[in-house]
Parts: C-alpha cells; structure tokens; sequence
C-alpha cells in the first residue's frame, strides 16, 4: 500500500494540532494514560501509523513493553489500574460509535468522573478526539507506518 500524499502537512494545521496538544497536557492528566489512550483508539481505527508512534511515545514516557502489549486485552489483564481501566471503558465508548454502540453511557462516564478532575477528564476526551481524527486522516490518505511525528 503506498501513501496517497507525500508533501509536507500545512503549516496552519500544524500550528492548530500543537495548540490541541498543548490544551491536553495541561489538562493534567498523565502522559502515559494519554498513550494508551492513544494507542487503544488507533488499535480499534486499525490506524497502524499511529499504533506506531503512540507505542514509541509511551515507551519514552516510561510505558513497559507488557502494558502495551495487553492494551488490546485490558479487561482481562491485571497491568491496568481502575483509574486506567475507566479511561480505556470511556475510550472504546467514545471511539466506537460507528459500530452502532450506545456511545459513552452515564454508567461509563460516572466511573471515569470518579478517578479523574474536571480538566482531567476534559484532557482524556480531547485525547481520544484527536486520535479518532488523526486515525481517520491517516487512513484516508494511507499514511505509512514508521513515522513519530
């Protein structure tokens, strides 16, 4: 499969997805959650460029290779805290709309408000955003595998 655009990204764009990421990360929630985060969304896309770089960012955050090897079993794995299992729940809840889910329930959203602030919770949503984003650019235009952005 060869990429369908290999020119540079706009520079505006890349302007706006900075401001984006810099709103995540003040949000306070921790740079490892947001990888796997990440990297469970882009699993459920199949966006492989991003499976890619968010393993590689989670590594250099300190992630180990067992967590996010499991990442795609987290319910039936015992490397996950309640708090990251809550975010992963409201993850898969948010991402897999498409796949005529009931989206993000109270049940789920309550779990989360209770391991995570206000900006926590705001920064996890923006997170799974983005990556929905990302993954949906990336599939369209059949971006490879192997970069880290």
């Amino acid at each position: 499969m060869e990429a369908r655009v290999n020119g540079p990204a706009n520079p505006d764009m890349i302007t706006a997805i900075q401001y984006l990421y810099k709103a995540i990360h003040a949000g306070g929630a921790d740079r490892r959650l947001l990888s796997l985060i990440h990297l469970r969304t882009s699993q459920i896309n199949g966006c492989s460029p991003c499976v890619f770089a968010s393993t590689e960012s989670a590594r250099k955050a300190g992630e180990t290779d067992e967590r996010l090897h499991n990442v795609v079993a987290w319910r039936d794995t015992p490397f996950y805290t309640e708090a990251e299992r809550a975010a992963l729940a409201l993850t898969e809840a948010a991402t897999r709309l498409q796949d005529g889910a009931p989206g993000v329930t109270d049940e789920i959203w309550d779990t989360a408000a209770g391991h995570f602030s206000e900006e926590q919770l705001g920064a996890i949503t923006l997170e799974i955003a983005l990556t929905n984003f990302f993954n949906r650019i990336n599939r369209t235009i059949r971006e490879q595998a192997g970069k880290t952005w």
